[in-house]
């Protein structure tokens, strides 16, 4: 209750019987607990009205969403929720990318040797023959 332990609620009675005498500690605790009580209800009608204010979408808005940051993180809740899936998905499409990478290089590496091995003409060997001098003719620049 109000993050006070049993402790030190024994030993704000003390104080109160002390300080205000056994006759009015039962007036000054009624007047507190309809002080208490009509700060509730003011806090009560401020989050129906605001709720009623903002609408639907923020029907499930409570007093502490009223920190700015708790209000932020709890509206953009499933939008991080969204990135995060996107981050997991790009790593799984990067490890699929790199595995692809290793195969189709042992793929190549393999064809390469497969070719080396056949005694096959090369591609250079293939390409026709150009002049080494093209024939220069000034007139036509």
């Amino acid at each position: 209750m109000f993050g006070i332990d049993a402790v030190e609620l024994v030993l704000l009675l003390v104080l109160g019987v002390i300080m205000f005498g056994p006759e009015k500690l039962p007036q000054f605790s009624r007047k507190a607990a309809r002080i208490f009580v009509y700060l509730r209800d003011i806090a009560n009608n401020a989050k129906t009205t605001l709720g009623n204010e903002l609408g639907p979408e923020y029907a499930d808005l409570e007093l502490k969403d009223l920190n700015p940051k708790a209000f932020i993180a709890k509206q953009l809740q499933n939008e991080v929720a969204m990135i995060d899936e996107a981050k997991r998905e790009i790593k799984a499409a990067g490890e699929t990318a790199k595995a692809g990478i290793k195969d189709a290089t042992s793929a190549t590496k393999e064809a390469t040797a497969a070719l080396k091995d056949t005694n096959r003409p090369t591609a250079e060997a293939l390409e026709p023959a150009s002049p080494r001098n093209s024939p220069f003719d000034p007139e036509a620049t």
